[in-house]
């Protein structure tokens, strides 16, 4: 399965969302997207899953805190114990033995990032 994760500003538009997926994703579309858990009910991440067809895992922020990231941004250490929301949920999202195969990319007006991980055992 491949995710892709999202990390994302409360002021974040659908299109601050599809610029970091484009950016990440090359244009490819992924099985599923994840991001934090209190993000659940942002109409930015429901209305992208819904017009691409795929569903979205809400992560809690507690199963952040354990994915290594190969970025890292001060504030996402700071509020979710993890380098990048982004990666970390779409290594959540995508299960065990998870990699990242793009790491966070950050959307054009810089509200959203974007991270694709591959599952271990696709």
């Amino acid at each position: 399965m491949i995710v892709a994760g999202f990390g994302f500003s409360s002021s974040a538009t659908l299109a601050s969302l599809r610029s970091a997926l484009e950016l990440a994703t090359d244009g490819q579309t992924p099985d599923a997207l994840a991001t934090v858990a209190d993000k659940d009910g942002h109409t930015a991440i429901t209305t992208l899953a819904d017009s691409i067809s795929v569903p979205v895992h809400f992560i809690p922020a507690d199963d952040l805190a354990g994915h290594r990231t190969l970025t890292c941004s001060p504030r996402s250490r700071a509020t979710y114990g993890t380098g990048s929301v982004a990666e970390a949920s779409a290594l959540a999202a995508a299960g065990p033995g998870a990699r990242l195969i793009s790491p966070r990319q950050i959307s054009d007006d810089r509200l959203a990032t974007c991270a694709v991980a591959i599952g271990g055992h696709s």
